[in-house]
């Protein structure tokens, strides 16, 4: 078990590619753990908080019986991958990579065993 801190900087340390990362509470937006830079991490965890809330609500409108493991989203020259805490309800891990530079399975599972970590 580690800090978020301890937790943000293996994540970005520890993956090639990594550019910034941050825990961030779905329920009021708010950035609880941040590293990195090149990104204000502040309003993407407010922006992001939208994307988790808009996707459970349309899993709930259709239905859907299952939970989410992630979301990821390419931009021509990033990934975002955002991964709710099973441990944690109404907490996400944020992670920005730089798209030349990573591998992108390799940080999903990366980013699923430190949200397996972290402790509040």
């Amino acid at each position: 078990m580690a800090t978020i801190d301890d937790s943000l900087s293996e994540l970005t340390t520890s993956l090639q590619g990594a550019m910034a990362a941050a825990v961030v509470d779905s329920n009021t937006g708010m950035v609880l753990g941040k590293i990195g830079n090149g990104i204000d991490l502040d309003l993407a965890a407010a922006g992001n908080t939208e994307v988790v809330r808009a996707k459970l609500q349309t899993m709930k409108s259709l239905g859907l019986n299952d939970s989410l493991e992630d979301i990821l989203i390419t931009l021509g020259k990033q990934y975002h991958i955002i991964r709710p805490m099973e441990r944690k309800n109404g907490v996400f891990v944020y992670l920005v990579l730089d798209k030349q530079r990573s591998n992108l399975a390799l940080a999903r599972h990366k980013t699923a065993d430190i949200e397996k970590q972290i402790v509040f």
